[in-house]
């Protein structure tokens, strides 16, 4: 189980002492000592903060026996180790818990106390007000600098994320890994693990604190938008290999004649035309636009339960 609360920990081990307790990022886990402190109390992993450098992190690991876990990808949170209060202040979400509104993405102005509703721009510089606005932690390029800290555990935000993301970014992350243990003498980062990062919504990368203090240059000033280069449009639930057809839920719109990229947990990905597809009452249809709609798609090669659909923006 994930804790950051010592009453939480305390009771934990009381009631579930056979339970391995990993102590998460929101403990602020920031240098060797607490690291050990809570090592000492039980506790078999410690999540580092996400604002640790690799200097700090090498230190801990020399330091402290104990499992240790960093993130390398997602978001920044304006506020230390996610421990925010904005979110639920401002719109009753609570960050803590997995609904955070993103208020640190907003557009904010100025409104002095005794001249409601005049608003007053906020700006840094011409670039604009977004002054809460991070980009995002990558540090797939750096892959090797990251396992040769010695860390256990790479840790990828996931949450509010969908499928697509998670199996997109997990797949780059891992097959890096892979290649980097395999051979790191030898090691080259591939341009197709950096264009699956960017198919995903996502905003601009950043390495964040790893190798030295954020500046402006880590902060998205004009925009809150995200971007991506591809759309998820379906998901495989099920292919039937004497009919060469797959049983999809749809996720976006999908039309026949366009182009899809079909996106696999394990066999090779391709890329073929969708030309015939069928509704669930087994009628020939030309375009899903319908929210997890069910449709019956011939494949031009065999595919597994799981694969993602996606087709280029």
């Amino acid at each position: 189980m994930l804790i950051a609360d010592l009453g939480i920990f305390t009771l934990a081990k009381k009631y579930a002492p056979d339970t391995d307790i990993h102590i998460s990022t929101q403990a602020n886990n920031t240098n060797w000592v607490t690291v050990n402190t809570w090592a000492d109390m039980g506790a078999s992993r410690v999540v580092l903060a996400r604002e640790m450098s690799l200097g700090e992190i090498r230190t801990i690991r020399e330091k402290c026996p104990v499992e240790l876990e960093m993130f390398v990808h997602g978001a920044m949170c304006i506020s230390y180790s996610g421990r925010c209060l904005m979110s639920n202040y401002m719109t009753g979400r609570d960050a803590n818990r997995g609904s955070c509104a993103q208020a640190c993405r907003w557009k904010y102005a100025l409104v002095e106390e005794k001249r409601p509703g005049q608003y007053f721009p906020i700006e840094e510089d011409d670039r604009g007000t977004y002054f809460f606005n991070s980009k995002d932690m990558c540090l797939l390029p750096h892959i090797g600098d990251v396992i040769d800290s010695g860390v256990d555990s790479l840790k990828i935000e996931g949450r509010m994320k969908s499928v697509h993301y998670a199996a997109s970014i997990v797949k780059a992350y891992r097959a890096a890994i892979d290649s980097y243990c395999e051979d790191s003498e030898h090691f080259e980062l591939k341009q197709e693990w950096l264009d699956e990062l960017g198919k995903v919504s996502h905003r601009q990368y950043t390495t964040g604190f790893y190798y030295n203090k954020p500046t402006e240059d880590d902060q998205i000033y004009g925009t809150t938008s995200y971007e991506q280069t591809s759309d998820f449009v379906g998901l495989v639930l099920s292919y039937d290999e004497a009919t060469g057809y797959a049983m999809v839920e749809q996720r976006n719109n999908m039309k026949k004649g366009q182009e899809i990229e079909i996106f696999q947990p394990n066999l090779p990905g391709y890329r073929m035309i969708l030309d015939e597809m069928y509704n669930d009452e087994g009628e020939l249809i030309d375009v899903a636009p319908h929210p997890q709609q069910l449709v019956k798609m011939k494949m031009a090669q065999p595919v597994e339960p799981y694969t993602i659909l996606r087709r280029d923006i």
